[in-house]
């Protein structure tokens, strides 16, 4: 196993890997923006190195700044989480390049599988079913239309490139199609640097699935079961749920033995997720391949008993696969919902502030992996995920009702605050969601104003007094006793590639030990 593993990440994911990475004896180094320089990661990590100032783009997602951090510590390794450069297959080559393992695939199939278009023509080829719609972008609306005319609307215009939510577009009728499919292709550029798109067939009343997959550098791969991912908005994810219920087991067990095939004929090594919209009718689509470990992997850990950090590790060391499929016994039913630092009542809307009080859950089969405590002011800089409550029951209603107690013991206040857990909760109540009867749309009905002449409904309940103080400030400079990569302005190349010879070499530093 490796000696040190470098950190390239923040937060809940951060403390997260470095936990696993303690439990197998591995040393830790935490990189950091000045705005997390007193994060319970950087608290926690054997080293911490500041690599730069709040904005992403000048510190998690400087590659330069975080491949010399790694060269100036010894580390080995370098394990990206989920987010900022976990699926830069630019980042992936560069770590390569300079003698330290990337925890994830191998660059090239990272480029492919982040390649919607080219993901999908892979995905045709092993035998996974697509949703009707084009395999290759489509370089003019007047393609584009012919597609859409041939699938039926709705369809959706997607990015190549796209991930994380974005760069999707939902079209109705063919009157909206020539400005949606403008406009997608100009988000995308801004978004990915690349404006390529595809068009699909929009699956309104459908289920967002996904497999986690295991595969090794030696061929061995395996699945550890399905997810549920249905409940969104703007195509984020909520609440996640492990196995998917409500389905066939003739159509969990395709769709799993579908995903591994696919993972494994294109190379694919350590944690990764195959996601699929399934429809009314059980069709399985497959949708597409992230390269990463996934924000709702605790509730495949809950049902299975396997650290998939852990195996993302030794698969990253060259160890073959620990596991057989006879090995994966899934148990009970495992629920995560995520709290967001943002205000379901303003659209969503981003809702930072320090944090006067924060008391999580805790109790029997309950899990919440966050990084926040009394005092610590969340950044208005970066994703606003808090924390992540997690639970586990021998059943599905049991799940869900102590789902609800633990969101209920959570307890965030602080000036400006706003969490998720209000809307979470009336998610838990909705009937069609108890019954495994919801779909992809079910967020928008619930946002959706009442009709003038429905009963008015219970209000949801709050998990926190309401406050009108605006957010706090973001955090200060770190401290000048922690070591400071050189950040070097100006020097990225096209695609936000930053050449490692642009950062100056470290002077004399002091690093933290413990």
């Amino acid at each position: 196993m490796f000696d040190k593993v470098l950190i390239a990440n923040r937060g809940e994911i951060a403390l997260r890997v470095l936990r696993a990475c303690r439990e197998l004896g591995v040393r830790t180094v935490v990189v950091h923006s000045s705005a997390d320089a007193d994060s319970l990661p950087v608290r926690l990590a054997d080293e911490a190195v500041r690599i730069g100032p709040a904005a992403s783009r000048r510190s998690y997602l400087n590659a330069a700044a975080i491949v010399e951090a790694a060269r100036q510590t010894g580390a080995q390794a370098v394990h990206p989480g989920y987010g900022f450069l976990s699926e830069d297959a630019d980042f992936a080559e560069i770590c390569a390049e300079n003698g330290l393992v990337f925890v994830g695939p191998p660059p090239q199939v990272m480029a492919a599988l982040a390649d919607k278009s080219t993901a999908r023509a892979l995905m045709s080829r092993a035998g996974l079913p697509l949703p009707p719609g084009s395999v290759r972008t489509l370089p003019t609306v007047a393609e584009a239309q012919e597609v859409a005319a041939e699938v039926g609307y709705p369809v959706i215009v997607k990015a190549a490139a796209g991930g994380g939510g974005r760069g999707m577009t939902v079209v109705r009728s063919a009157a909206e199609l020539p400005r949606a499919y403008a406009r997608t292709r100009a988000a995308a550029q801004v978004a990915f640097g690349d404006d390529r798109v595809y068009v699909e067939r929009y699956l309104a009343d459908a289920r967002h699935v996904e497999v986690q997959v295991l595969c090794d550098g030696h061929g061995n791969g395996v699945h550890l079961g399905t997810r549920d991912c249905s409940v969104q908005r703007r195509h984020q994810k909520l609440i996640e749920e492990a196995p998917a219920p409500a389905l066939r087991q003739a159509t969990l067990d395709t769709v799993a033995e579908v995903a591994l095939r696919g993972a494994l004929s294109v190379g694919f090594t350590g944690a990764g997720t195959v996601e699929f919209l399934v429809d009314e009718a059980e069709r399985c689509h497959f949708l597409e391949i992230n390269c990463r470990i996934q924000v709702e992997h605790p509730v495949t850990e809950m049902i299975t008993g396997i650290d998939l950090v852990q195996e993302q590790l030794h698969v990253a060391f060259g160890t073959p696969l620990r596991l057989r499929q006879s090995d994966v016994r899934l148990d009970g039913v495992a629920i995560e919902c995520r709290v967001n630092v943002e205000d379901p009542d303003r659209d969503f809307a981003p809702a930072p502030g320090r944090l006067e009080r924060f008391r999580p859950p805790g109790g029997p089969f309950t899990r919440v992996d966050t990084h926040g405590h009394v005092g610590y002011p969340v950044s208005p800089h970066y994703d606003s995920l808090l924390a992540k409550v997690a639970v586990w029951a021998p059943d599905r209603d049991a799940a869900l009702d102590r789902l609800d107690r633990a969101l209920a013991e959570f307890d965030v206040a602080g000036p400006g605050v706003r969490t998720t857990i209000p809307f979470a909760r009336r998610v838990l109540r909705d009937p069609a969601f108890r019954a495994a009867r919801h779909t992809t749309a079910l967020v928008e009905r619930l946002l959706a104003p009442p009709a003038a002449d429905a009963p008015p409904t219970d209000a949801p309940p709050t998990d926190a007094p309401p406050t009108d103080a605006p957010p706090a400030d973001a955090a200060a400079e770190a401290s000048p006793a922690r070591a400071v990569v050189p950040d070097p302005r100006g020097a990225a190349e096209p695609g936000g590639r930053t050449p490692v010879s642009a950062v100056p070499a470290a002077g004399p530093t002091t690093w933290r030990n413990r």
